[in-house]
């Protein structure tokens, strides 16, 4: 069954471009040209991937995603932001909001397909039936996409699960943020280290007295401490 995509836009021509190759790729697409219209969409049938432009006439698509992130039916949907905007601040701002991936304006259709893949990939490997991980009262459940310290449910991003999933899959091991890159946001995000730094020091300060199991490794990057 194809993967239902919602694309949120509001230059007519952009749309359109992106709807004919993402149909063209084998996916149901549902468009939206702004704000409410994609609270609208997104909350009348879930999508499983939004593509969302950071610049709407409306509220901003980082207003948008801090929406969608917060409710409980759309937490997990991966969003990859389209903007024209190059500064480094906005895709930090985004991806700690949950964002999984930016693609920059002009961009090539093909290179957003194969982004729409990766990502689409990655969401279907974490549904796959795996025995929970744990270290002491820390607790990862990936079939359920559950973490918990305790009973005290800690709610994370898709990406901070990744993140401590692929960490608590590697206990004692020095793990470099270019391995985390690959692992968590895969080849095609553009993802820079003080992105992954910031991510880890939320991860932490999630987790709480816990987060101390996440250790800097000088010069080299994370380790998850068993």
């Amino acid at each position: 069954m194809s993967e239902r995509i919602l694309v949120v836009d509001d230059e007519r021509d952009l749309l359109d471009l992106v709807v004919y190759h993402l149909t063209h790729a084998g996916h149901k697409v549902t468009t939206a040209s702004n704000g409410e219209q994609a609270l609208e969409r997104a909350r009348d049938r879930t999508p499983d991937l939004i593509i969302l432009d950071i610049l709407l006439p409306d509220m901003g698509g980082l207003e948008v995603c801090r929406i969608l992130k917060g409710e409980e039916r759309t937490k997990h949907v991966p969003v990859i932001f389209l903007t024209a905007k190059g500064e480094e601040i906005d895709r930090v701002v985004g991806f700690e909001l949950g964002a999984d991936d930016y693609v920059a304006k002009p961009f090539s259709p093909r290179e957003l397909v194969l982004r729409v893949r990766a990502l689409l990939k990655r969401r279907r490997g974490d549904d796959d039936i795996r025995p929970p991980l744990a270290a002491g009262d820390l607790r990862l459940d990936r079939d359920r996409h559950e973490v918990t310290i305790g009973k005290s449910p800690i709610e994370l991003t898709a990406t901070e699960f990744r993140l401590l999933a692929h960490l608590m899959e590697n206990p004692g091991r020095a793990l470099s943020r270019d391995a985390l890159l690959d692992s968590v946001w895969g080849t095609e995000a553009f993802v820079t280290d003080r992105t992954i730094d910031t991510h880890v020091k939320r991860l932490r300060a999630k987790l709480g007295k816990t987060g101390d199991k996440v250790e800097t490794v000088r010069g080299v990057g994370y380790r998850f401490r068993d």
